[in-house]
């Protein structure tokens, strides 16, 4: 059984499907593309498909993760190309690699996300950040099942500054860019935490709700202090099968 790993996208109004809508969108881009599934045990067989820390709805992503498991080989560039083109334009399939490691989903351990502020002055998005960051606990409360919840926001999140906007977008005159990378905890933080703790510490308040977008998840890497890629091991361990089984081959020739 062969298992492929994905890097698939949430972009423009497709921000707005639920992960529930892309399961079932998905599955049906398998059926389209053929893709010879291996399915699960039991009275209803469904296929082996595991998703990994999907954004909220609501959200635009780049970097959404997932596993498939095949009962026939396939090269992971071309079910790549077929399953892209099997899907609605917004959520595209972007990457592929050959599960060679274990453990994608203890990989997915921060996220990193672009908040873009529309009607919020550089300047004023500036000094919320300062305030956040200077804060040893930012307590706020989240709606859950049990009612609400308060935790501190402040203790996940690992970078986070303002940036300006390219003067050329539409807009760029009166908004401010907010760069978040934020641990994986439990509760988990999310940018729209993130955003209640500015207004806690700042009095931050945009007019209009914020345009999130995931940027990367994987690991933190404390050194560069950047999230990097989940898929590097496999793509490495894929490399360095194809120059083991090369060697011997390498050794004979004349």
């Amino acid at each position: 059984m062969q298992r492929i790993r994905l890097r698939y996208t949430k972009r423009g109004r497709l921000r707005f499907t639920s992960h529930r809508d892309f399961q079932r969108a998905f599955e049906r881009a398998l059926r389209r593309a053929d893709v010879p599934m291996a399915y699960s045990a039991g009275f209803t067989p469904h296929p082996k498909v595991s998703y990994a820390n999907a954004a909220p709805t609501g959200t635009g992503s780049e970097a959404e993760y997932l596993e498939i498991a095949l009962a026939a080989p396939r090269d992971p560039a071309t079910l790549r190309e077929l399953l892209d083109e099997s899907l609605p334009t917004g959520l595209d399939i972007i990457d592929a690699v050959e599960a060679r490691t274990s453990g994608l989903a203890d990989r997915l351990t921060a996220s990193e996300w672009e908040l873009r502020l529309d009607g919020v002055e550089h300047e004023e998005a500036e000094r919320a950040v300062t305030a956040f960051l200077a804060a040893e606990v930012v307590e706020v409360e989240r709606r859950a099942k049990n009612g609400l919840r308060t935790f501190d926001a402040r203790a996940a999140v690992v970078e986070l500054r303002a940036l300006r906007p390219q003067a050329d977008r539409p807009g760029a005159e009166r908004c401010a860019i907010l760069r978040l990378v934020v641990r994986h905890v439990t509760p988990a933080v999310r940018p729209d935490d993130v955003l209640s703790g500015l207004r806690a510490v700042a009095d931050l308040a945009p007019p209009v709700p914020a345009a999130v977008t995931r940027l990367a998840q994987g690991l933190f890497d404390e050194e560069s202090g950047t999230v990097t890629d989940p898929l590097a091991p496999d793509r490495e361990a894929v490399t360095a099968g194809l120059s083991t089984a090369a060697g011997p081959a390498a050794a004979k020739a004349p």
